[in-house]
């Protein structure tokens, strides 16, 4: 809520809680419902019980799923006894933020309908946590954990894929001599990890939002779409985070805030710079149907001419100050012409549509830059995770006695649990031969940051261009249409004596 309207929010992240990347079930649901909970896979336990903020759970169960699930503890750990593999994918977790608009017990009711319809309904435990913390501005979210096998009818868990052998036309299975084997392929038993899915999700809690908006009679609608599928010019700014968010709250300047700034500026300006080229390219189109064309700066100078004779016909005087800003005003827009070898509309028309070029160049690069600075700053941001978790890593892969090993870890699991996800991530977003360079991450942002400022320098000339063409065409449209009357009024008169 923002002076008193309504600002609808979208949000829905997916992502995959896996085994693989140091992380649990037990652990993950531990923490979102703000429970004591004990891995029975690596004897762990978790307890968040002194986690603020939760202010709703609750299980869905679908059909053949045991009814003892609706226990928090008894589904994730059935989770990890049923997946055995070292990197196994565990649980999908989907996170959602709901309405401030709705009261709590509304917000509740949205989360559960959407997790029915769209999980639950389709063979996934959900188990849903809504949190509401305590802060200046409000936060209320929901995190979805649902399960990734589907069930069997006699209530066991069913396979996520399965193998299925390759046939000849014949319907034979095909022998592959070199690998000694049938050949075959993996099949999905569900669509859940289709890629169109995670849209489709997406999709669904705009639509489950937008429905809930239009029953209160709030015109703002969400979209799930990115800014760039949606025909917007501007990129998103960049995940501020909890430590930055307080940071900026306090006063206290971050980098994330001032990426964000800039972001902000940029996309402001331009939009400000297309709208304009947008009128001045329609005031062109309209002037131009004009049969013939005049020298522009002799039209420029009969307006300041005319100018007594403008405010005459408004019952007005004209002062000296007024005269003198009205003269600079025409200065600057003859020596705009002059300077850019304009004489005609049309030359107008031709550098109109070189400004747009360079407006679109400018604007891709900034695009562009906008998304590098980005993606160097989250670079940057988890390698704070990643170092200072790399030694406690080190010291506990460096330990050979396991019981002595055991006991380390257990006393140290978050922080090289961390560094593996940090390590996962990193392997994931580097491409290939990229190494970990925060040094080359920071150096690289300040170039990117250098050539910021220079190209928002460019885009204020363009703007500035912009702006004496508006004001070109203003006193051109203005001057024709006034001695258009003149013309009317004098034919009129004409007609009379006649």
């Amino acid at each position: 809520m923002k002076g008193g309207i309504f600002i609808a929010i979208y949000h829905c992240s997916i992502k995959i809680i896996s085994r693989g990347k140091g992380k649990s079930a037990v652990g993950a649901a531990a923490y979102r419902s703000g429970q004591k909970l004990t891995n029975e896979y690596d004897g762990l336990t978790h307890d968040y019980t002194r986690k603020g903020g939760v202010v709703h759970t609750e299980i869905l169960l679908p059909e053949y799923a045991p009814p003892e699930y609706a226990d928090r503890s008894t589904l994730w750990n059935a989770v990890e006894k049923v997946e055995k593999a070292r990197n196994s994918q565990l649980a999908r977790e989907i996170e959602i933020s709901l309405p401030n608009e709705l009261s709590r017990a509304e917000n509740i009711e949205l989360a559960r309908r959407f997790v029915q319809q769209n999980f639950v309904d389709k063979g996934m435990c959900a188990d849903i946590c809504i949190h509401d913390p305590d802060r200046e501005q409000p936060n209320i979210h929901a995190h979805i954990m649902l399960t990734l096998r589907p069930f069997n009818e006699n209530g066991t868990w069913g396979d996520k894929q399965r193998k299925e052998y390759i046939l000849d036309a014949a319907g034979n299975k095909i022998y592959d001599k070199k690998k000694r084997i049938y050949k075959c392929r993996t099949v999905q038993t569900t669509d859940w990890n289709d890629k169109t899915k995670a849209e489709e999700w997406r999709a669904a809690w705009a639509e489950f939002l937008n429905a809930v908006l239009a029953e209160k009679g709030i015109a703002d609608r969400v979209d799930h779409r990115s800014f760039e599928r949606q025909g917007k010019i501007e990129q998103p700014t960049i995940h501020m985070g909890v430590s930055a968010t307080q940071m900026e709250r306090k006063g206290i300047r971050t980098e994330k805030g001032d990426i964000n700034r800039r972001i902000r500026e940029q996309n402001a300006e331009l939009h400000r710079l297309q709208a304009e080229l947008e009128r001045v390219n329609a005031a062109i189109a309209e002037l131009q149907k004009r049969p013939q064309e005049e020298n522009l700066v002799s039209i420029l100078m009969r307006f300041y001419g005319n100018g007594e004779k403008f405010a005459e016909a408004r019952g007005l005087k004209l002062g000296n100050l007024k005269k003198a800003q009205k003269l600079r005003d025409v200065s600057q827009a003859v020596a705009f012409l002059q300077g850019n070898h304009i004489s005609t509309m049309t030359e107008l028309s031709e550098k109109h549509s070189a400004l747009e070029t360079e407006y679109s160049e400018l604007k891709a690069k900034i695009i562009a830059r906008q998304k590098r600075m980005k993606e160097l700053s989250e670079l940057l941001n988890n390698y704070e995770h990643y170092k200072p978790n790399k030694a406690v890593y080190d010291q506990w892969k460096g330990i050979t006695n396991q019981k002595k090993k055991d006991k380390f870890y257990a006393e140290h699991s978050s922080q090289i649990n961390a560094y593996k996800a940090m390590r996962s991530y990193f392997k994931n977003t580097l491409g290939e031969g990229e190494k970990i360079a925060p040094k080359a991450w920071q150096s690289e942002l300040a170039e990117l940051e250098s050539a910021d400022s220079a190209d928002m320098l460019r885009l204020h000339k363009l703007e500035d261009s912009t702006a004496i063409m508006a004001t070109i065409l203003y006193n051109v449209e203005h001057l024709l249409a006034y001695e258009d009357r003149e013309q009317d009024i004098q034919k009129k008169r004409n007609n009379v004596l006649e």
